[in-house]
């Protein structure tokens, strides 16, 4: 790109918007209305000497006329407006009669027609005191000798100065500046909105998101550009706060696994202390013992958060299809439970799920189940309208409705469930509710008559088979 044209395009391209509408109206009205002044003062020139040149003709004609009729007056009268200027003169250019206004003058013209050619139209400037005349040259008669007719006026000075085509550019000009400042006004009035959308979008920082931009009335470009930016906002909002819950969980769960993991740390590394110090006076294998089982805790509580960590980001492709009833009688054919488990199995209920890690989400239940119960533990897996269901109810003390949801939290014990006498990490119900999420299901705590705690894990169920007829649900019946 040359070096000129590449200057003027960066030139334009750094203006504003409104200027560049207004420069191009302004550079359109240009090319339109350049082109149509000129033509308008060249047909309005042309109309007006068309007009004048009727009028000599019809001057020269009538004083033709008078003449043949020997009506002819002095001076000439003449009868056509506008025409002030009339002679009658020989052939040998002698003044015989004329108008008023050309007493005093010598021959308007030195043309003379001819039999061949009784009927001229000139044009002379040659007299300064008259300056350039418009005249109809008629002889007046056929034979030899007959006198010619001068009739004709004074080129108006619109026409003879070129002021008719002065009158016609300040015409434009003012036309195309009248464009560009309303142009201007318009375009500025149309784009208030959008400043004012940029204004209040540049002031909004991260820790006011909830702020919005105003939204003109009406439903045209700019109005959806600002419901388009206060979604945005909103959105924005949203990740914003959500992402300083993840932070706060993040910051809790680390606070919560560093207490966790330095119990059995500390409590490792005192025996081994005690040991250290005062070898004769320990019994070696009950302190093993005991380390071995803090080491146990400590391998649990890393497992868990290995797990943790690690659902959700392995994808839907390591899920196969399987039968949630089976998957459940083999869980609990684990189990040596201390009380009763009574099982209701719907064989059938298929889903689509990652085995291993549905199966500890099943175990985790199952076990919370178990060190909570008095007496009897109740499973259910049935297929309902919406998917498949599995229930897992204990006759234990049951759970506050204000700690269903805080018991799912990661390292959190209710006052009853503090001991860790009863087992477990603290994490068990938050892989189960984890594990559910990533099988797009749900895992809540319901009530129930028994009075302990009811689990409700809800997955969908796997689509049918190729080939299979689908049965329906007990609860479409």
């Amino acid at each position: 790109m040359p070096a000129v044209p590449r200057l003027a395009h960066l030139r334009i391209g750094s203006l504003s918007l409104r200027s560049r509408i207004t420069l191009l109206v302004t550079m359109l009205a240009v090319v339109l209305l350049a082109p149509t002044g000129l033509g308008a003062a060249t047909i309005a020139r042309q109309r007006l000497s068309d007009m004048e040149w009727r009028q000599a003709r019809a001057q020269a004609a009538i004083t033709a006329q008078d003449v043949l009729r020997r009506r002819l007056t002095y001076p000439v009268v003449p009868r056509i407006a506008g025409i002030d200027l009339v002679q009658v003169v020989t052939s040998d250019h002698h003044v015989l009669d004329s108008s008023a206004a050309a007493r005093t003058l010598p021959p308007l013209t030195a043309v003379l027609p001819s039999p061949q050619r009784p009927r001229l139209d000139v044009q002379s400037c040659g007299d300064p005191r008259v300056g350039c005349v418009r005249l109809s040259v008629v002889l007046a008669g056929t034979a030899r000798g007959s006198p010619v007719v001068y009739a004709g006026g004074r080129v108006p000075g619109l026409v003879s100065t070129g002021i008719f085509d002065t009158f016609f550019a300040v015409q434009v000009v003012g036309l195309v500046s009248l464009t560009a400042w309303t142009t201007w006004r318009v375009t500025g009035r149309v784009l208030r909105p959008v400043e004012a959308i940029r204004a209040e979008l540049a002031s909004i920082n991260l820790g006011d998101l909830d702020r919005r931009v105003p939204v003109p009335p009406g439903r045209d470009e700019i109005a959806r550009l600002a419901d388009a930016v206060n979604g945005t906002l909103s959105r924005l909002d949203q990740a914003r706060r959500c992402l300083e819950r993840m932070v706060e969980r993040q910051r809790q769960f680390a606070s919560d696994a560093s207490h966790e993991l330095r119990t059995p740390i500390a409590g490792l590394r005192a025996q081994l202390e005690e040991v250290q110090l005062h070898p004769e006076d320990s019994d070696l294998p009950a302190v093993l013992e005991r380390a071995l089982g803090d080491v146990d805790r400590l391998e649990s509580i890393a497992a868990d958060l290995l797990l943790l960590a690690r659902l959700g980001s392995e994808g839907a492709h390591r899920r196969i299809r399987l039968d949630l009833a089976e998957l459940v009688r083999g869980e609990l054919a684990r189990r040596l439970p201390r009380c009763l488990l009574h099982a209701c199995l719907e064989p059938g209920t298929e889903v689509e799920a990652e085995p291993v890690h549905l199966r500890r989400a099943l175990g985790n239940l199952l076990d919370n189940a178990l060190r909570h119960a008095r007496r009897n533990v109740w499973v259910e897996v049935r297929r309902v309208r919406d998917g498949a269901l599995l229930t897992v109810t204990d006759d234990g003390d049951g759970i506050p409705e204000s700690d269903r949801e805080r018991v799912f939290h990661r390292f959190t014990r209710l006052d009853t469930a503090r001991s860790r006498n009863h087992g477990g990490t603290g994490l068990g119900l938050a892989i189960a509710r984890e594990v559910a999420h990533a099988h797009e299901g749900t895992l809540s705590i319901e009530d129930c008559a028994e009075g302990g705690a009811r689990f409700v894990l809800r997955l969908p169920l796997a689509p049918p088979a190729t080939g299979a007829r689908e049965e329906p649900a007990p609860g479409d019946l």
